[in-house]
């Protein structure tokens, strides 16, 4: 393999003019046709983990795009840039720091070096003091200040220490210990928190209070009112200490809150927010599924790791889906990528994309600060299947932009229910057959459609989409989805040549509500230097609030 090291731009590279090239020449090519000159495309372009069936053949490509964009990856020295990662070098280049997530779920007795020193032993000391804490609360052993025990959970936090914890909840609802109540706030707007506690009882509630710096301000003001709210009826400030915990590395801080330093759950600044979710920010989602589940999903993140890091591109599940996302998003121009598990309990896990897949590639320049001239992270959304299927698939049918798909299904469902399993992968399969081949205007006619009614009937097809098939959602294969995901944005992003793990986008609007909120508060008129759009609508807000 040979490495362009000649800093120009992507889109002056070899290989992305050949792929520019090569998309002029296939840009029109019909899925049909693609099936019909190959019977044996529908097994041929897949790619099977003991966990995994990845069936990618409904997508635009030939096996000369797939050997071009292998190519485009090479060139840009993405086997080294995975090595990099997992060799804990500063990859994260703006904050000067490694991007070391793949540590959280190394093995013990595994060595990873960060600056000469194997951080897996810190690692699974904290995970041996979480699932100590985690089997006292589900065990009943962890009392409340009045002596009642916890049955509630509250996890507070917000971004990556919001997103990840409930989705990984709502997805192993199923194997959580049902006495427990767990709730999760993130939103500054106090309805989330009222709401969030209307019906639980202080003298049984916990609080898990995530931030790094625990100075975030939507989580120190979320934290502060669940502290009011909870010495509202136990009175004695000394409660905090029984009902609240801590995942922070600022001990100063949550000290000074009430809590516990002996409470605190650490991480580190290789961790960052939306690569969190298998550290000491799963804490909720340990105490709900129990230590054993926990570690369970990370075996899976593990597996998913070691496929990444050792399997050849053309084999390479996340790699593969990289390349296919950036065919589409950089060549056909397609804005978009929908995401669809049809299961109920993954309702959670296209938000969980959005954080992960755009506050890590939506970048506009390079990792030496140039502008980039070509399009980065695309939309991510989507709604389990099959609701999406009576709301906005019209759209993706016979809509008039191109948006490719990831179908999510399991072979076996978690909760029977007659044939309605059957049913719902009958569905999903289908989708994606129907976006594939359409239904062209003499397959309309031929069922007897009045001719004016036949453009409305017609489908054009040529949809691409994926289908990724496991046996059943279980711990384990949430965390080799995660990671599929996580593998996938970071082949993305050194492609583009962009920083995955830096979000600076977050910190301005973060630093001008600061100002803001104390020009909205001030008894005496401020004196105000936004635009005149701010300006008025501070004046606005102060009058009518």
């Amino acid at each position: 393999m040979t490495t362009d090291s000649n800093p120009r731009s992507l889109t002056q590279r070899p290989d992305w003019l050949a792929l520019q090239r090569h998309y002029q020449e296939i840009k029109d090519l019909h899925l049909r046709q693609l099936f019909a000159d190959d019977p044996t495309r529908g097994e041929r372009l897949t790619i099977e983990t003991p966990d995994i069936y990845l069936d990618y053949s409904k997508n635009r490509i030939t096996d000369e795009t797939l050997r071009l964009l292998i190519n485009l990856a090479n060139a840009c020295g993405l086997r080294e840039r995975i090595e990099a990662m997992f060799n804990g070098d500063t990859i994260n280049v703006t904050e000067q720091r490694a991007a070391l997530h793949t540590a959280l779920r190394a093995p013990r007795g595994e060595s990873i070096l960060l600056d000469g020193v194997n951080v897996v032993p810190d690692v699974h000391a904290v995970l041996d003091r979480m699932a100590f804490f985690s089997e006292k609360v589900r065990n009943g052993q962890w009392l409340g200040h009045t002596g009642k025990p916890i049955l509630n959970i509250v996890n507070i936090g917000i971004g990556g220490s919001d997103l990840g914890p409930v989705m990984a909840y709502e997805a192993l609802r199923h194997y959580s210990q049902r006495n427990l109540t767990l709730r999760f706030v993130s939103n500054v707007d106090g309805t989330d928190f009222v709401e969030a506690t209307r019906d639980l009882d202080p003298e049984q509630t916990l609080f898990i209070i995530c931030s790094k710096t625990f100075t975030t301000l939507e989580t120190l003001t979320n934290a502060r009112a669940a502290r009011d709210w909870c010495l509202q009826k136990l009175g004695d400030q000394h409660a905090v200490s029984r009902h609240f915990v801590a995942v922070s590395t600022n001990a100063n801080e949550v000290s000074k809150f009430g809590i516990d330093t002996d409470n605190m759950f650490g991480f580190w600044d290789w961790d960052g927010g939306r690569y969190s979710m298998d550290s000491a920010i799963g804490l909720s989602t340990m105490i709900a599924v129990g230590p054993d589940h926990f570690r369970a999903m990370l075996d899976g993140f593990h597996e998913m790791d070691e496929h990444f890091r050792h399997t050849p591109f053309e084999r390479n599940m996340p790699v593969i889906m990289a390349l296919l996302k950036l065919w589409y998003n950089n060549f056909f121009a397609g804005q978009s990528v929908a995401v669809f598990p049809y299961c109920q309990y993954l309702k959670r896990f296209p938000a969980y994309l959005q954080q992960l897949t755009m506050e890590s590639n939506g970048k506009h320049v390079t990792l030496e600060g140039a502008n980039v001239d070509y399009q980065t992270a695309p939309i991510y959304w989507g709604e389990p299947g099959t609701n999406g299927q009576h709301s906005f698939f019209q759209l993706l049918h016979q809509g008039t932009r191109l948006i490719p798909c990831d179908f999510i299904g399991f072979q076996q469902a978690l909760n029977p229910l007659g044939d309605q399993h059957d049913l719902l992968m009958a569905n999903c399969f289908a989708q994606t057959e129907a976006l594939a081949f359409g239904k062209t205007e003499s397959e309309v006619k031929a069922d007897g459609i009045s001719d004016w009614l036949v453009p409305h009937r017609t489908f054009e097809g040529n949809r691409p989409s994926n289908t990724l098939l496991l046996e059943q959602l279980t711990p384990k294969t949430l965390g080799l989805l995660v990671a599929l995901y996580e593998h996938s944005v970071y082949t993305q992003g050194s492609i583009w040549n962009i920083d995955s793990f830096d979000q600076w986008g977050v910190e301005l609007g973060k630093m001008l509500a600061k100002t803001t909120a104390e020009e909205l508060q001030a008894e005496a008129e401020p004196r105000l230097a936004h635009d005149s759009s701010t300006n008025a609508l501070i004046w606005r807000y102060r009058r009518l609030r």
